[in-house]
C-alpha cells in the first residue's frame, strides 16, 4: 500500500499519510451521536469515526494500489493535509488489514524524524480506513531536478546523502521500508531549498536482527535480487537507492527490459554497465559506490552507514562539481513524459469502448469467475479465457494479471478486469489507436504537431512544455518535428512495463 503527497498522475501510483490524533479520541466507549457506544473498527481496533466532521475532502492528489489520496482541510484550523483513503473491501484477507495497521504504527513509530512524511491520523469508518499526513506540495524529486536543467555530481550526491541518512534512520529504528524508488521522494513545498520527504510506507515493515522475509515487494526497476529469491533483509533498501543513484547520473535505470520478466532476469544476472555514455565521464568515487550498493551480494553490500561514510558521498567528499551531460536530463524527461503522452491516449480509447463491448466484457467475467466470489485467480483466469476460445501462455496470463490487478492482492475484481482487457483490446483494434489519434491530430492534418501535444496533455493536467519536445524527438522515428499515424502506433505498442509506478505486492512465488 503506501502513499506520496504529490500531484502527479493519478494514474501513478503515489500516496500520502494521515493526521496526528487531532480530532479523533482513542478511548473505548465513545458514545456516537445516539449516544450508545460507537463501534470498534475492525482495522485499527478502536471506536469508528467520521472523518469528515473534522477534515473537508478535496481533490485527488493520487491514487495507488489500495488507497486514493486527496487535499483535506482541517475545518477549525484551515491547514491543509493529504489524506490517503483504503476502501475495506480492498482488504481481502488477514494479511491486507495487518499490511494498514502495520503501515499505520510504523508511520506512528516514524513521527519526529527528520525527513519522513509526518502521520498526524488515522480514522476508520464503516467502509474505508483513513490516513491523514503531512502534505508534501513541492511535488516528486525527480521533477524538480528536471525543471532545474542541470545538476552535478556533488549535487547528486548531496541528494543521495539526505536518502541514505532517512535509510540509515528506518533501519536504525528497525524499519525496512521495502519500496524506495523516486517517486517516493517529495518535496515538502515549493521553496527552492525544501526539504525532502520520504512517503508510502504501505510496503514497511518492522524487523529484528537476523531476521530474514520471502514475500516479493517493491516496484520492478528498484527490486534487489533477493527479493526474487525471497530471502532479505534491510541491505534491499541499500539495492533500491543505488538503482536511484545509477538513475541519477545516467538517466536510465541499471536493469531494464520490456516486460517486467524481463527486468527480473536482468536483476538476478546483476551486470551493471558502465561503458555506456556517459559514465566514461562520471568520476571514479560515483562509480565506485554504485557498484558497492548494487552489491548482489547482500553480505558484501554496503550497510546505510558505510554509504554515508564514503568518500563521494561525504560532504566536501570527492564529488565533482562539473555539470552532468545534458543527455542525461534529456533522458530522465522522456523516462516521465513518455508514459503520460501514452496514459493519455489510453485514456482516451477507454472512453472509446462502447457498451456492447463492455457489456461482452461483463459476461466474459461472469464465466471465468466460476466460484462467484467476485474476484478472479490466475488460474480461473487461463481456464475461463481458455473456454472462451483465448489461449495464454503462461507469461501472458501472469502479465494480463499483474497489469489487472491494480491493488496487487493477487486476484482481479470486476472492475480491474474491465479496464485490462479494455487494455489489452488496444492493441487489436485499429479503431481505437485510430480514435486515440485523432484526438491529438486536432486539425486532422495526419500529424500531431508541439503545439497540439501541448494542449492535450494540458486537458489532463500532465502537460510540462520543457517535456513535450523531448517526447516529440523519442517518438519522431523521421526526424520531421511531429508524429505521424505510424509513429504513433508504434510508441502505443512499444513495450511499457508499469510496475515502475505500481507497486505490487507480489505473493506469487516469481518463476
Amino acid at each position: 500500500m503506501g502513499g506520496c503527497c504529490s500531484q502527479s498522475d493519478p494514474d501513478l501510483s503515489n500516496d500520502p499519510m494521515d493526521p496526528s490524533r487531532a480530532g479523533q479520541s482513542s478511548k473505548p466507549g465513545i458514545s456516537g451521536k445516539s449516544g450508545k457506544p460507537a463501534q470498534i473498527g475492525p482495522v485499527l481496533g478502536r471506536p469508528m469515526e467520521d472523518i469528515k466532521s473534522t477534515y473537508t475532502i478535496g481533490k485527488e492528489l493520487g491514487r495507488g494500489q489500495f488507497g486514493v489520496t486527496h487535499l483535506c482541510t482541517n475545518k477549525a484550523t484551515g491547514e491543509q493535509f493529504a489524506c490517503k483513503t483504503i476502501a475495506k473491501r480492498k482488504l481481502v484477507n488477514k494479511e491486507d488489514v495487518e499490511d494498514v495497521r502495520k503501515e499505520v504504527q510504523i508511520m506512528h513509530h516514524l513521527t519526529g524524524q527528520p525527513n519522513i512524511v509526518e502521520l498526524k491520523g488515522a480514522f476508520e469508518d464503516k467502509h474505508s480506513v483513513h490516513l491523514v499526513m503531512e502534505l508534501c506540495a513541492g511535488g516528486e524529486l525527480f521533477d524538480r531536478i528536471i525543471a532545474k536543467g542541470h545538476y552535478t555530481e556533488r549535487a547528486a550526491a548531496s541528494l543521495l546523502r539526505t536518502i541514505v541518512q532517512i535509510v540509515h534512520t528506518c533501519h536504525s529504528m528497525g524499519v525496512i521500508h521495502r519500496d524506495l524508488k523516486p517517486e517516493n521522494f517529495l518535496l515538502l513545498n515549493k521553496d527552492e531549498d525544501a526539504p525532502l520527504q520520504a512517503t508510502d510506507f504501505g510496503l514497511s515493515v518492522f524487523y529484528k536482527q537476523g531476521e530474514l522475509f520471502k514475500d516479493i515487494v517493491g516496484s520492478a526497476y528498484y527490486i534487489a535480487p533477493e527479493v526474487l529469491r525471497r530471502r532479505y533483509g534491510p541491505e534491499v533498501d541499500i539495492w533500491s537507492v543505488g538503482v536511484m543513484l545509477y538513475i541519477l547520473l545516467s538517466g536510465v535505470p541499471p536493469f531494464w527490459a520490456e516486460s517486467e520478466h524481463g527486468i527480473f532476469n536482468a536483476i538476478l544476472k546483476a551486470h551493471v554497465d558502465f561503458t555506456s555514455d556517459p559514465w566514461p565521464s562520471i568520476s571514479p568515487g560515483a562509480k565506485d559506490l554504485v557498484k558497492q550498493m548494487l552489491n548482489s551480494d547482500p553480505k558484501q553490500r554496503l550497510t546505510a552507514f558505510q554509504v554515508l561514510n564514503h568518500p563521494w558521498i561525504k560532504e566536501d567528499g570527492e564529488a565533482p562539481d562539473t555539470p552532468l551531460d545534458n543527455a542525461v536530463l534529456g533522458r530522465l524527461k522522456q523516462f516521465k513524459a513518455m508514459n503520460n503522452f501514452k496514459k493519455v491516449a489510453l485514456r482516451v480509447i477507454a472512453g472509446c469502448l462502447s457498451e456492447e463491448e463492455i457489456m461482452g466484457l461483463k459476461q466474459m467475467f461472469k464465466g471465468i469467475d466460476t466460484d462467484n466470489s467476485g474476484t478472479i485467480t490466475l488460474e480461473e483466469l487461463k481456464r475461463g479465457l481458455a473456454e472462451q476460445g483465448t489461449i495464454l501462455s503462461e507469461s501472458e496470463a501472469k502479465q494480463l494479471m499483474e497489469a489487472a490487478d491494480a491493488d496487487g492482492n493477487g486476484t482481479i475484481d470486476y472492475d480491474e478486469f474491465i479496464t485490462a482487457t479494455m487494455h489489452l483490446n488496444r492493441m487489436d483494434k485499429e479503431e481505437h489507436l485510430s480514435t486515440a489519434f485523432k484526438y491529438f491530430d486536432k486539425d486532422n492534418s495526419g500529424f500531431i504537431t508541439l503545439e497540439e501535444l501541448e494542449h492535450a496533455l494540458r486537458d489532463y493536467g500532465l502537460n510540462d512544455s520543457n517535456d513535450i519536445q523531448e517526447v516529440i524527438s523519442e517518438v519522431d522515428a523521421d526526424n520531421d518535428g511531429r508524429i505521424n499515424y505510424d509513429e504513433f502506433v508504434a510508441m502505443m505498442k512499444k513495450g511499457n512495463p508499469d510496475a515502475t509506478q505500481n507497486p505490487k505486492k507480489r505473493r506469487d512465488a516469481f518463476v
